[in-house]
């Protein structure tokens, strides 16, 4: 990404997307929030994807790399989008999102949506499953694309699921994305291959729920998403314990029939 100094300060990954990594690094975030900058070389302004918290010396890193086109967020949570009304008074850049309520000056993402900016062909998939606003979208350019995940894939480790129907879902759609079509996930590094990791979620997702399904059994029908995680992440660092309860509890609502 080129053609403009603050450019060259930050990280590319690919010819048209670069990443501004916040310093808001846990348990939960990773390293932190990634917000992504797409610009083809030759466009005189960026698209901003998930600016983050509002952490204003990220938002004025990110503001000060030139004109920014248009901000998208992948949903709703705080270290994804409390950081775009004050990005979008500084800059006058739009918002735009699957809910309505997160839009500034523009109107909500639809599936399958198509449009153009900053040079590059954009596409939405709505993607439930860790919100029910969830989104990826595909950014196209010269016949390459990649996926901009937000927390539906995570570049390390597996996301947290609100409702494991619609993720199941969301996770077979992500396996018929083109071979090499790199994932620009909301946390940790980037991954080159979204279909494959697509592929490895439901693989786990598929394991972790046959767990679930004989930790039910073992335990009686009225367990609770603490014990079954005392016995299926016994292996797990129990910092994680209560993000896992809320996946737990995903699962368990999808196997008594509740989660479709």
């Amino acid at each position: 990404m080129t053609g403009h100094p603050a450019y060259d300060e930050l990280r590319r990954v690919t010819p048209v997307a670069s990443v501004v990594l916040e310093n808001n690094p846990s348990s939960m975030t990773l390293e932190g929030t990634n917000t992504w900058l797409l610009r083809t070389p030759a466009a005189e302004s960026c698209v901003v994807v998930d600016p983050g918290y509002e952490d204003e010396p990220h938002l004025e890193k990110v503001a000060e790399v030139g004109q920014i086109e248009l901000i998208l967020l992948t949903h709703h949570h705080p270290d994804h989008a409390e950081g775009a009304p004050w990005l979008a008074a500084r800059t006058g850049a739009p918002v735009r999102a699957l809910d309505p309520t997160l839009c500034q000056n523009a109107r909500p993402l639809t599936d399958g949506e198509t449009f153009e900016a900053a040079g590059l062909s954009f596409q939405v998939l709505h993607t439930p499953g860790h919100t029910e606003d969830s989104v990826c979208v595909r950014a196209g350019y010269n016949g390459k694309s990649a996926m901009l995940t937000g927390d539906s894939v995570l570049g390390r480790g597996t996301t947290v699921i609100a409702d494991l129907g619609p993720y199941l879902t969301t996770l077979r759609r992500l396996i018929e994305e083109p071979r090499g079509t790199v994932a620009l996930t909301g946390h940790g590094p980037e991954l080159p291959d979204v279909a494959s990791i697509a592929r490895e979620y439901l693989a786990h997702r598929v394991e972790r729920l046959n767990q679930v399904s004989a930790a039910l059994a073992h335990l009686g029908g009225d367990a609770t998403p603490r014990q079954i995680v005392e016995l299926v992440y016994a292996d797990v660092d129990r910092s994680l314990w209560t993000p896992a309860e809320w996946s737990v509890k995903a699962q368990l609502d999808y196997l008594r029939g509740n989660g479709n």
